[in-house]
């Protein structure tokens, strides 16, 4: 099959592209590497087709888009905080970059798989949460894919579009990003305490990378219509908790400090993962503490 990531250069697009060549897939790759990184595609670039494009340069998007057999959108930026002081900006790659796509994928009947976000639900009650649940985001990022979303229900009159719901998605790669991961293992390398947000007591959903990759292609390869499906290990971990695994693992003496929680946080989010496995045939195989652990292994 013939393929197209956008944001292909980031984490979960980089993993993708590696994923479907290895199934005997052409993939096309379209990122601008305002967030992405080529390193991330160092062993693969020869065997992929690279275009540093923007989603919102629709010209050129198109070119890109036309004549492929599906488009997995990925491109997004993805930070909470930051949503906070660059809300166009946001709203323009998040709302306006997806709308594109969805026009051309509408244009060309072409089938898109797109990254949407567990932000969508804000604080809600309902734990784990079915994809029924209200959506209510309470940052400005979650607002985003909400709008995303409602673009997708739209467009989805003239093709297929299936939303994904990630959850906190985690793996090897993200020791070099800005995630809550990223931040307590480099304080654990530094021999410093990780630092939290408030009590910790904050519960989230880490779902591997691998098991991501594989529900996305899954959502791509079956025949499932249009709709919006949860992808999350199902399990949830307290922040706290995440520390001190990390702790635990590393035989690090040394206690977590807490500092004043930030704005836009969401208290709970844990994912109902009943649909992905009825309609993807799909279920995490990687457990957050075991893949601590492996992080330390000698």
């Amino acid at each position: 099959m013939n393929y197209v990531i956008t944001g292909g250069a980031g984490f979960i697009g980089s993993h993708l592209a590696k994923a479907l060549l290895e199934k005997g897939d052409s993939v096309k790759i379209l990122d601008n590497l305002s967030t992405g990184t080529k390193s991330n595609l160092d062993d693969i670039l020869d065997k992929v087709s690279f275009h540093d494009i923007n989603v919102l340069d629709y010209q050129s998007l198109e070119k890109v888009l036309q004549g492929s057999q599906g488009i997995f959108h990925l491109a997004a930026l993805t930070s909470v905080p930051e949503s906070y002081l660059k809300q166009k900006d946001y709203h323009d790659v998040n709302v306006k970059g997806t709308e594109n796509v969805f026009q051309i994928a509408k244009k060309f009947h072409i089938k898109t798989v797109f990254a949407s976000s567990s932000s969508v639900y804000g604080n809600t009650k309902n734990i784990p949460t079915p994809e029924s649940e209200k959506r209510d985001p309470i940052n400005p990022y979650g607002m985003t894919k909400l709008q995303a979303e409602d673009l997708a229900v739209r467009y989805s009159e003239h093709c297929d579009i299936v939303g994904l719901r990630y959850y906190n998605v985690y793996g090897q790669d993200m020791i070099t990003g800005t995630g809550v991961i990223t931040q307590f293992y480099q304080n654990i390398q530094r021999q410093k305490p990780p630092v939290i947000d408030g009590d910790g007591g904050q519960l989230r959903d880490f779902v591997h990378i691998q098991d991501v990759v594989r529900g996305t292609i899954s959502a791509m390869e079956k025949n499932i219509g249009s709709t919006f499906i949860n992808i999350g290990s199902g399990t949830v971990t307290s922040i706290l908790q995440l520390a001190n695994l990390f702790i635990k693992y590393s035989r690090v003496d040394i206690k977590p400090v807490s500092v004043n929680e930030k704005e836009g946080n969401v208290r709970a989010s844990q994912a109902d993962i009943s649909l992905a496995k009825r309609l993807l045939d799909w279920k995490p195989q990687t457990t957050l503490e075991d893949w601590i652990e492996s992080l330390f292994k000698s």
